[in-house]
């Protein structure tokens, strides 16, 4: 064997079995999703009952779904504006030369390493109208009245926002600190011996030299934000009256509690193409330079 046929041969050996994985485990399924999405299928007999577009049509023009949609949206708005800034603006503070910064950046982190499920329950309790950590504090030291935090169709999605917030906050702070220490020293004080603050070292040099790692944490926020599903179907199932549902919950819902599964193939293909549409455009005309590099 020539060693110019060697080298492709050896290359596809080792790239076979995750290939026939990868299509068993993700091309096959969205194959499957793609075709039940087009019957009336409760996912027990055979595929009898084709609709077309019409699961689709029901979908868009369903209200639950469209609160639903605006439910992802408005927890991608918040993690933006807030999660991301609060992550970076802890991120900056720990990168300085402080005694025990290790040991913050531990604590932080911690909550990413809990489940949802973990995660879900322990909020669960904390938000608990009687007895629970939250309307306690409140009550004894702030004279609050009681908050049904997760009952009330007001407060609740803001509630599971913050729960979303305390757990994934750290991840980003991490991640904005690998781009910190990325960065040279040489270059702060540089500026610092030039006359420069720390304000506008920040803005000048520290900010955009840490772009690519802001635009990564991003990406991730707003596809994790689009497909949040544990923390939310733990605390609450998408209630009361709809008022925390996401995407993701309204697929569970219809498709494996309704026994709907051409509906729910049919949500899950809205999702697939509204996360794979924000990655394509994206990556197209945000994160072109960072993955040129």
């Amino acid at each position: 064997m020539t060693k110019s046929l060697s080298k492709p041969l050896t290359l596809g050996v080792l790239l076979l079995p995750p290939a026939i994985v990868y299509a068993g485990l993700v091309i096959w399924p969205m194959i499957q999703a793609i075709i039940f999405s087009l019957y009336r299928w409760n996912g027990l007999g055979p595929l009898q009952q084709i609709v077309g577009l019409g699961n689709f049509s029901k979908i868009v023009g369903d209200e639950v779904f469209r609160g639903a949609l605006s439910h992802n949206l408005i927890i991608i708005a918040l993690s933006l504006g807030l999660q991301l800034p609060i992550s970076l603006g802890l991120a900056l503070l720990v990168n300085q030369k402080l005694a025990g910064r290790s040991v913050f950046r531990t604590i932080f982190f911690m909550p990413f390493v809990l489940s949802e499920v973990i995660t879900g329950l322990i909020w669960s309790f904390i938000y608990l109208p009687d007895g629970g950590l939250i309307n306690t504090l409140g009550g004894q030291l702030f004279g609050m009245s009681k908050v049904a935090w997760l009952g009330n169709i007001s407060t609740v999605l803001l509630a599971i926002w913050v729960v979303l917030g305390w757990k994934y906050f750290g991840y980003h702070l991490v991640l904005y600190l690998t781009g910190l220490q990325n960065i040279p020293q040489e270059l702060h004080e540089a500026a610092l011996v030039d006359g420069a603050t720390n304000g506008q070292v920040i803005r000048h040099i520290t900010l955009p030299l840490l772009g690519p790692t802001v635009r990564l944490t991003i990406y991730l926020a707003v596809l994790g934000s689009l497909q949040v599903f544990d923390l939310v179907w733990v605390m609450t199932t998408g209630g009361p009256v709809n008022a925390s549902d996401t995407m993701a919950t309204y697929l569970y819902r219809f498709g494996f509690q309704r026994f709907q599964l051409g509906y729910g193939s049919a949500v899950a293909l809205i999702m697939f193409i509204l996360c794979f549409g924000f990655s394509l455009i994206y990556q197209r005309y945000v994160m072109r330079r960072d993955l040129a590099l």
